[in-house]
């Protein structure tokens, strides 16, 4: 638990301290974030027959040594406690044809049904893999990290398929585009 007056926190914590003026309001900082541009992702966890996940525009790569990537879920949600169990998760960038596919796992439909969007297989890992993406990685969970309310998941890639000839789906200014090539002028 994050103690903000005496600065201190648990291993595995990101001490998040009182920065000691006001910070904005979350909603000026949630529009002033929707001007990202950002691939959107989901995160795909398996674990005792159980299959979950969420579409999340929180992620980076993390490290080539090892090679690792690192996703933020909410810590209230019942797919990071799902990540934790299983310690492994599965990540997609999707492409531009999967917008479906991000509306459902961002929670336009129930959780049970999400999986019924987009054609799924199975990694040799067990955990769940979206075919059509542009990018699919199977991860296993290297570390974690607790902020006060989410869980910084560090996935060392166990696994990855690639397709460059599928352009991604970016999320910018609360809907979806994709890139374009730059024509050069020169």
């Amino acid at each position: 638990m994050i103690d903000m007056d005496n600065k201190l926190a648990a291993p595995g914590t990101l001490r998040l301290e009182n920065p000691g003026r006001p910070l904005i309001d979350p909603q000026v900082y949630r529009d002033t974030i929707a001007g990202f541009g950002v691939s959107a992702c989901v995160v795909t966890a398996q674990h005792n027959g159980l299959r979950l996940g969420r579409t999340v525009t929180s992620l980076l790569s993390l490290s080539l040594d090892p090679p690792s990537i690192l996703v933020s879920i909410d810590s209230k949600s019942e797919l990071a406690k799902m990540i934790g169990q299983a310690n492994r998760f599965s990540f997609a960038i999707l492409s531009e044809t999967q917008s479906k596919v991000a509306d459902a796992f961002a929670g336009t439909i129930d959780p049970s049904q999400r999986f019924d969007i987009g054609k799924w297989s199975t990694w040799p890992s067990g955990q769940p893999r979206l075919e059509g993406a542009s990018v699919v990685m199977d991860c296993v969970v290297v570390g974690e990290m607790h902020t006060h309310s989410n869980i910084l998941f560090a996935g060392g890639v166990a696994d990855v398929a690639t397709n460059t000839r599928l352009r991604p789906l970016i999320w910018h200014q609360r809907g979806y585009t994709t890139v374009h090539p730059i024509e050069n002028s020169g």
